[in-house]
């Protein structure tokens, strides 16, 4: 008996050691985020003599009102009847790496923020380009004057989706808040590297003397990419992508990679309405009902709004994403080509300007077609719409730098890095 307990409580101990040694094995094991003292291949110490940096660092955090979207497989393309008779959206499956989109659009307050920041530090040339085309909301046969002048600046509206912004404005604004989240970035990562520096006596004397230096010297060069500290550019989202996050299939998942269903719209079931809840009945999105009717009748307007509506009104998708169908339509990326799924990669489509399928194989002089490389494609309908633009898998384009009251715009970014 002895003998027994004794063989139990080595064989215990022996489990134990090895747990511990599976362990301690598991934690050394090198990350893109934690990847060691030393190179693995080569036995080099990192930041050793040679100079060459890998520091250990703490992954930042994803960007302002950004929510990931995990990557994977889907059918893109138009899922209804073709009633536009076009065929230029056919269904075809792809994959799309994971990225981050913007949980909302790009609303009045943060584009006037951006015009702030233009005014304060570009030319008035520039601002003058910046400037949102406020008179999309005039027509000769409609009495919508006032939104000409309060849509854009009023405080009522100032969580409304911004409208009358070009692709190429668009742009320009993804290129500025790249900046400007970047140099949040950057003042925080010369903050992590300063925690080491002087902290007493004499040495906070040297450290004020080197840091007027700095400051006299201009201004601090820019971080390196490598250095962790740098945000990847905001962007357009891609066609495919914003497909993509739109339809968010992984809501129709139920075990092994299988689905229960297809999604005609950004939400289950091929209505409008909430299906159930203390909200059954509600519109899911805002859009145009039929001719004349954009909201319903007074007392009970269903959708909540005659023209746009404040961002978060509506149900979010089940990638946590608002106003993905309705609302406001939403420049994307891609140049516009009838033949764009069947045409570009399968990883990550995407169509391109100035490459295959150029612009001098269309009849443009003659007025036989209007596609050329200004064209861009805009997707997810909005206010003005019909539920039928309301799929993703349906497109439009115009050109880049033309604006309605219709189409504005939300942000996204690469992904880098596991999430795991």
């Amino acid at each position: 008996m002895i003998c027994m307990h004794k063989m139990g409580i080595r064989s215990i101990a022996l489990i134990l050691v090895v747990l511990l040694a599976a362990t301690s094995c598991s934690k050394k094991r090198p990350t893109s985020l934690k990847p060691g003292k030393s190179s693995s291949k080569t036995g080099l110490a990192y930041n050793g003599k040679d100079g060459f940096e890998v520091k250990q660092y703490k992954a930042l955090p994803a960007g302002p009102d950004l929510v990931y979207i995990e990557g994977g497989r889907f059918t893109m393309g138009s899922l209804e009847e073709e009633v536009m008779g076009r065929r230029d959206n056919p269904k075809r499956t792809v994959s799309i790496q994971s990225f981050y989109m913007d949980q909302t659009e790009v609303a009045n307050v943060h584009y006037l923020e951006y015009l702030n920041a233009v005014q304060r530090d570009s030319s008035e040339e520039f601002y003058a380009k910046a400037l949102p085309d406020t008179a999309v909301w005039f027509n000769e046969l409609s009495f919508n004057d006032s939104y000409v002048t309060m849509y854009l600046r009023h405080p009522g509206f100032r969580l409304y989706p911004v409208v009358g912004v070009s692709w190429v404005q668009a742009n320009d604004y993804c290129a500025w808040r790249t900046a400007a989240v970047s140099q949040a970035n950057n003042t925080a990562g010369a903050a992590a590297g300063k925690k080491k520096g002087f902290s007493f006596g004499k040495k906070k004397k040297a450290a004020a003397a080197a840091e007027a230096e700095v400051a006299s010297a201009g201004p601090a060069p820019q971080l390196r990419i490598e250095s962790g500290y740098v945000m990847p550019p905001y962007r357009l989202p891609t066609e495919a992508e914003f497909e993509y996050a739109a339809i968010a299939m992984i809501g129709t998942q139920y075990s092994d990679e299988n689905q229960s269903n297809q999604r005609i719209y950004p939400w289950d079931g091929s209505t409008m309405r909430n299906p159930r809840g203390r909200k059954q009945g509600t519109m899911l999105a805002n859009f145009k009902r039929g001719p004349g009717d954009y909201a319903g009748i007074a007392g009970k307007t269903n959708d909540g709004a005659i023209i746009t509506q404040e961002i978060r009104s509506y149900p979010a998708n089940d990638n946590g994403l608002y106003d993905m169908a309705g609302n406001v339509s939403e420049w994307v990326y891609d140049v516009y080509r009838p033949m764009s799924n069947t045409d570009v990669n399968d990883l990550n489509s995407f169509r391109r300007d100035g490459y295959q399928d150029d612009a001098k194989n269309y009849d443009t002089k003659n007025s036989n077609s209007v596609i050329n490389d200004n064209l861009r494609v805009y997707k997810g309908g909005s206010w003005a719409d019909v539920a039928y633009w309301l799929s993703p898998g349906t497109r439009r384009y115009m050109d880049q730098d033309s604006a309605t009251a219709m189409v504005g715009f939300r942000c996204a970014m690469i992904a880098t890095g596991s999430r795991k």
